[in-house]
């Protein structure tokens, strides 16, 4: 792959150069504005600066002539024939190696809003938007409404005014998902999610909270047969908390559990960790719970884990009843716009959100503007 920087005061004079040197089949990479200072600073000077690419492997044919001479010589022969056949598998190899980073670099610039179209004043704030990891669909809404403001207010923005037009547009988006913790009007709390996300120690705040601030008599039943740890875990928490706990294994061990908490206001089910992207722990889930009961299921996500990801295992849970989302892990991060992302594009609430390891202390029950205000507590100043 041929890479050049091309550098030329408009976009379509970047382009011109691109074409007249690399060719019609030239990708384009990356493309910026920079922006030069003279005279200490006086005078800014912009140029857009495009990153430019081309394929320039070609496809040969071996050709091989094998020298007039004794018929031992095939031997040799046959040695160069190899040893070109390993070229060429190397070639191969390298150009797969740069069309997986080129495609790498393509997407990744796909995900960024396009810099030239950006007045230089906006740069700063649409680059803390990209760092919280905010969507495109997003990024791009506020930035229209940047531009709405500034050209009504005929002077730039400051930076709080496009911290509350930010603010304006995610709450727009939000505004209709319910948020809030426990109804407390069902009886079964059903907590899913995979495993490492630290869905066990939120159930132990949640079950806390319900004991200490609403007096609730609550038990436990765990599903998650497969880590005794999970299990000291959760039996540690339920003996602070003066709780029965249940160990089940299948639905008719589930069945005789809730017999035996029918005269308790609050039952927390913690289901097993598994590995959700696949499909078949969802179904063995299935057969053990019965999700047709007076039932309130959260899916428990870590902010810590790739979008991408979470969108799988949201979408393996899309035909149980999840009612809203549990994001942990808010403090071991410094990008929560996938929280955001999520809940717009599955049209899910928020009950709770973590942020740290004690119980009950650190867990927060969602409100709007509370979560609108997580969004900049590392504010753009």
């Amino acid at each position: 792959m041929r890479m050049k920087k091309y550098t030329a005061p408009s976009i379509a004079e970047a382009m011109k150069l691109v074409r007249a040197e690399l060719g019609e089949d030239a990708v384009i990479i990356n493309s910026k504005v920079v922006v030069t200072k003279k005279l200490f600073g006086l005078i800014k000077h912009k140029n857009f600066e495009v990153l430019a690419g081309i394929d320039q492997v070609e496809t040969k044919q071996p050709t091989f002539s094998l020298p007039d001479i004794q018929p031992a010589s095939n031997v040799f022969a046959t040695a160069h024939e190899d040893e070109k056949e390993n070229k060429d598998a190397q070639l191969t190899n390298e150009l797969k190696s740069e069309l997986a980073d080129l495609k790498s670099m393509i997407k990744q610039m796909q995900k960024q809003t396009t810099q030239s179209d950006i007045p230089e004043e906006f740069l700063p704030f649409m680059d803390f938007l990209n760092d919280q990891e905010l969507s495109e669909e997003l990024i791009t809404a506020i930035g229209d409404e940047l531009f709405v403001h500034q050209n009504q207010k005929k002077e730039n923005l400051t930076n709080i005014e496009m911290n509350e037009i930010a603010k304006s547009i995610l709450r727009k988006s939000l505004a209709d998902l319910p948020m809030g913790g426990l109804s407390y009007e069902k009886k079964y709390i059903n907590v899913l999610g995979p495993t490492g996300v630290g869905k066990t120690t939120t159930i132990a705040k949640m079950a806390a909270r319900a004991v200490l601030e609403k007096k609730k008599k609550i038990g436990f039943i765990t599903t998650d047969t497969y880590r005794i740890a999970a299990i000291e875990q959760l039996k540690t928490y339920a003996n602070l908390l003066q709780a029965p706990i249940e160990i089940v294994y299948n639905s008719k061990d589930y069945q005789n559990a809730i017999e035996k908490f029918s005269d308790l206001d609050l039952v927390f089910i913690d289901t097993a960790g598994r590995n959700y992207k696949e499909a078949k722990y969802v179904e063995d889930l299935k057969k053990i719970i019965n999700f047709d009961q007076e039932v309130e299921s959260y899916l428990v996500l870590a902010l810590t884990a790739k979008e991408s990801d979470m969108e799988t295992i949201i979408q393996q849970f899309s035909e149980l009843p999840i009612d809203k989302f549990i994001f942990t892990k808010i403090d071991e991060t410094n990008s929560i716009g996938t929280m955001y992302n999520l809940m717009i594009k599955y049209n899910k609430g928020l009950a709770y959100y973590t942020n740290g390891q004690e119980v009950p202390e650190d867990i927060e029950e969602a409100n709007l503007e509370a979560v609108l205000q997580l969004f900049f507590q590392g504010e753009f100043k």
